[in-house]
């Protein structure tokens, strides 16, 4: 590493870091259909062939969400592929599954959803650096069709913008 800039070292350690994150499943309707408040970090209970199964990228959370229900986080409607070597000790692939926060973060997560009518929308599930599988949820409040129409318009804008920028600036 002598003679390599400081800039250059620290990008190299920064992937060196992160070399195990990766993203299995992201919700990318979520940002349209719902005006984001804030997002938390909770790890997930799962069996082993659930994480075979997510080591594939056979997942998807697209139309899942998660409730507290009994003093506990659960994901519901999450889907996770059957992972075929195990076949008799395989797991269902639309099981409810239990997320783990802290008990000021749940408190939080449901005096959000009973008293204010939010909803708890699932962003990224993902393996973080250690290799552990996480779940980015986010307290969110629904978007009417007015206000997906003006996001839509001011996407479109900012990309015409940025067009009209790289031609003539």
């Amino acid at each position: 590493m002598a003679g390599q800039s400081p800039y250059l070292v620290s990008i190299m350690t920064a992937q060196e870091k992160n070399k195990n994150y990766k993203v299995i499943a992201e919700n990318r309707r979520a940002r349209f259909d719902y005006a984001i408040e804030d997002d938390i970090e909770c790890g997930i209970i799962l069996m082993g062939s659930e994480v075979k199964s997510l080591r594939t990228g056979q997942s998807n959370i697209a139309e899942s969400y998660a409730s507290v229900e009994d003093g506990e986080l659960w994901l519901t409607n999450a889907h996770i592929a059957r992972y075929e070597p195990a076949k008799h000790f395989g797991h269902e692939e639309r099981r409810r599954r239990k997320l783990l926060v802290s008990r000021k973060e749940l408190a939080r997560l449901w005096s959000a959803t009973q008293r204010e009518g939010m909803t708890v929308v699932p962003l990224v599930m993902y393996f973080n650096d250690k290799g552990l599988v996480k779940l980015k949820i986010a307290i969110a409040k629904g978007k009417k069709n007015h206000d997906k129409r003006a996001t839509e318009a001011e996407r479109d804008w900012n990309r015409q913008k940025e067009r009209l920028l790289k031609d003539h600036g």
